[in-house]
């Protein structure tokens, strides 16, 4: 009676040298899963308010050091539409290369728009330099170096930050409002798929099939953001009404020899009076500021697959030279 379960132990056994048979291919794996991605640092400060409206808050990440810090001010994109502060660029480079970040949150422009702001990209651009002077009126408080700042961000964060680096000092010295007479002057600016300037003149004659733009001027229904580049038609038709406008909003229009030094990377080579395949985020705009800026003496380095003469292959490499150089 004892004979079965001999009889099972050999089966097993056999079963065990079967398997380790080369001659007999192996179960296939279970398919790998992806890693879990890791978390990114917490904010030191999480959703700080800079103004009233619920999207003027900031996060703040505090680089350790016993010094004043540099400060990486970071703006999100998403075309003024959508996006959001949070996983901002470089944020793990900088904080260990010991520069603080600040990423913020601000106005959408069709929030503006359903608000009667005019244009209603006065809305997110001036909610940046309000966020600005907010982070340097904190200054002490935050251990941050208030003249090495720098400004980064993608799309029309980028747009952003070129516009708070070519506009003059927004500053006022007589304010009441001891925030507002903080300055609003970067140290640096290093972007990625920037939009250079938001006349449609120009943008057609850069890149003909140009159709961004409109939006940060009225040309869309603010109830629906799919119509946020379906009007740059209209937009071109009314460019004299709406010209005063372009000459504040426009960030080459503010270009002048005292800006700070500029970064621009792009993800295609430029082709200037030819159509794009992405003509938003095409690199003749950055061909076009940089052209501006060499004019006036302003270090200006672009960046695109084939570019001659690159430095700094990166964001990041160039905000940590530069910040802290």
């Amino acid at each position: 009676m004892r004979i079965l379960p001999a009889l099972a132990a050999l089966t097993i056994l056999g079963l065990r040298a079967s398997a380790a048979d080369p001659a007999i291919p192996a179960p296939p794996k279970p398919p790998e899963t992806a890693a879990t991605p890791q978390p990114g640092p917490t904010p030191t400060l999480a959703n700080v308010p800079y103004g009233t409206h619920e999207r003027q808050v900031l996060d703040f990440y505090q680089a350790k050091s016993d010094k004043p810090t540099p400060l990486l001010f970071f703006i999100h994109g998403g075309g003024w539409v959508a996006g959001d502060k949070k996983n901002p660029g470089s944020l793990k480079s900088c904080l260990a290369a010991g520069i603080s970040v600040v990423s913020i949150n601000y106005r959408y422009s069709w929030q503006a728009q359903l608000a009667g702001v005019k244009p209603p990209v006065k809305a997110p651009l001036e909610d940046a330099a309000r966020a600005l002077q907010f982070v340097r009126s904190k200054a002490k408080e935050w251990n941050i170096d208030k003249q090495r700042i720098g400004a980064s961000g993608g799309s029309a964060g980028a747009c952003s930050s070129i516009w708070l680096a070519m506009h003059n000092d927004m500053a006022d010295p007589q304010s009441s409002d001891p925030i507002a007479r903080e300055s609003t002057r970067l140290w640096c600016a290093a972007v990625n798929g920037a939009q250079t300037s938001l006349d449609p003149k120009e943008l057609k004659e850069w890149t003909p099939n140009s159709r961004y733009g409109g939006h940060a001027f009225g040309f869309m229904d603010p109830n629906d953001i799919k119509t946020r580049d379906t009007r740059f038609a209209e937009f071109l038709e009314h460019r004299e009404e709406v010209l005063p406008w372009i000459k504040e909003y426009s960030p080459i229009e503010h270009a002048s020899a005292d800006d700070p030094p500029i970064y621009m990377i792009y993800a295609t080579a430029p082709a200037l009076g030819e159509s794009q395949k992405d003509p938003t985020h095409t690199s003749n705009y950055g061909v076009k500021l940089q052209e501006k800026l060499r004019g006036l003496g302003v270090p200006c380095e672009l960046v695109y697959p084939g570019a001659p003469d690159v430095k700094h292959p990166t964001i990041d490499s160039y905000l940590i030279e530069t910040l802290t150089k």
